[in-house]
Order: C-alpha cells, then structure tokens, then sequence
C-alpha cells in the first residue's frame, strides 16, 4: 500500500510538471487563433510553429478549446461528480475552546465528520484519509486556548493550505442574542473579490469543501477577501415580504483568515514543493495579492 501510494504521488507530480508546458502550448494557440479572427498578421516568434499550431487548431472541439490550461490532472477536475467528505480535528491536546471551535467548524459544512486527534501523528490520518475516501482533511490549531491555525489538505495528493486565524468569535461566546440552530441545508457560497490567480486558487480550495446548494436553501457562507485578510461569515435569511425585503441573521461563528503558504502535497508530506509562500518582508510592489 505504501509503495502503491508512492508511485502514484510520482506519476502525480510528474504530471503537474507538464503542465507549464502544456500551458504555454495553449497560449500560442490562442494566440493564433485570435489573429486569425481578427484579421491580424501572425507574431513573428510564431511563424516557424504556424503551421502545426494551425493544424492542432483545426483538430480541436470546442471543450478543448475552451478548458485551456485547466488540464485533466486537475487536483480538483473531477470534485463535482460528488459532494465532499472532509475530515474535521485538532491539534493534539487540544484545549476546552479548540474543541468547542471544531464542533462549530464541522456543522458549517454538512458533509463533514469530526474526530478527536488522540495521539494519532499526520501519516496516519492522511492514510485515514485516503482509506475511507475522504475529499479533503481540515486541522485547527491553538495557541494558548486561542485558534490561531488552520490547515486544509486536499486528498489524496494535495493541494495543502496554510491558513492563520484572528478575531474568532464563537457561536457560545454570543450570549445576549437568539442566535437559534444551526441549519443542515447545503450553503450558498458568496466568493468576494478573489480576482488574482493567486485568488482563485484560494477561492478553489475554499469552495470545494463544500457541496452544491438547493435553490431553496436560505443559508449563506461568505469569504470576502479584504488586503489579503479572507473575513468568514455564516448568515441564514428571511423574506418577510417579497424578494426585496430581504432581513439577514448571523448565526456565527466567524473569523478572519490570512494565507501564508500553500504546497503541492499533503499535509505530511515534508519534501512537497512550496507553490506559494508569504514573504513579509518582500518589496511591496512586486507584492502577489489575493
């Protein structure tokens, strides 16, 4: 099983490696194409390759054409087919809070289950993972009883994304108000302005934990990324009198994250290469934004 897995995080990584290539194909062809529509005479870098562009081109359906880069080796090219199953826990030794948190992690996607860490290192839960076709293992972190960390590792090759944790206000910490249950209906996702590639890469790993929503469901989950700080709310809402009153309740918890690294690999994978990573220190205007 170990060997099985190996290989087949091999043949993983050598097909991303491809897909530079593979993009850079695509651009040409784009390229060419889009002259060819406009009437514009062909680049001058391209000349010596028209012909085999062209007749790639000709050969292409318009599925093809249109996918791009967004090849099959895709981490998240066949998430739609079914809804996800995330694995939610801890830190070890977690603290009275940490774990109060993880329960009101795990009822904001309904298709998570919870468990306790124990003593359980990471390639366990990852083979945890992979044996009980798991979609994707989110793990908090704590400091000093306060959430600070939060991983999500996509399974089973990864990506993983490192994620730091601030102003978390918990469901049990609002007590004056009627905040009322939880709901279990599927959420509507609000992705605000996550406009980069880097974004959207953030925005694909955040959206694929959870599942498709019913028309009907009057649950929202936003992400509203502000300066690199992603803000999480969770509303459910009402219609009292027609589509345009519209009276929104929060029914928490919320938190703000900010990225800092995400890697091509599992979350126990040591020697997984970094895609990004948060320089502080970096000149700001070469600076890559959500």
């Amino acid at each position: 099983m170990i060997r099985r897995t190996a290989r087949l995080r091999r043949e993983f990584i050598y097909r991303k490696s491809l897909e530079g290539k593979e993009r850079e194909l695509y651009e040409k062809k784009r390229t060419i194409r889009q002259c060819l529509e406009e009437g514009k005479p062909i680049p001058t870098e391209l000349r010596q390759q028209e012909s085999t562009l062209r007749s790639e081109l000709a050969a292409e359906d318009a599925a093809t054409a249109a996918n791009g880069s967004n090849g099959a080796d895709d981490e998240y090219c066949k998430a739609n087919e079914r809804d996800p199953k995330v694995l939610v826990t801890t830190s070890r030794d977690p603290s009275s809070r940490l774990t109060q948190f993880v329960k009101e992690l795990k009822l904001l996607m309904p298709t998570s289950q919870r468990i306790n860490r124990g003593a359980q290192v990471l390639p366990d839960l990852v083979e945890l993972c992979r044996a009980n076709d798991f979609t994707d293992l989110v793990m908090v972190h704590e400091h000093r009883g306060e959430p600070d960390g939060l991983v999500i590792s996509h399974m089973p090759f990864g990506p993983t994304a490192y994620f730091g944790l601030t102003n978390t206000v918990m469901r049990h910490d609002i007590k004056d108000e009627d905040i009322g249950h939880v709901s279990e209906a599927n959420p509507h996702l609000i992705l605000e302005n996550f406009t980069t590639p880097l974004g959207k890469r953030t925005a694909t790993i955040l959206k694929h934990l959870f599942p498709a929503p019913k028309d009907k469901s009057k649950r929202v989950i936003t992400f509203a990324n502000n300066a690199d700080y992603v803000s999480m709310r969770h509303h459910t809402y009402e219609m009292p009198r027609g589509a345009k009153s519209v009276a929104l309740s929060e029914v928490g918890p919320r938190f703000e994250m900010k990225l800092y690294q995400i890697k091509l690999g599992t979350i126990d994978a040591d020697d997984a290469d970094v895609e990004w990573a948060l320089r502080p220190f970096m000149r700001s205007g070469k600076k890559r934004r959500l």
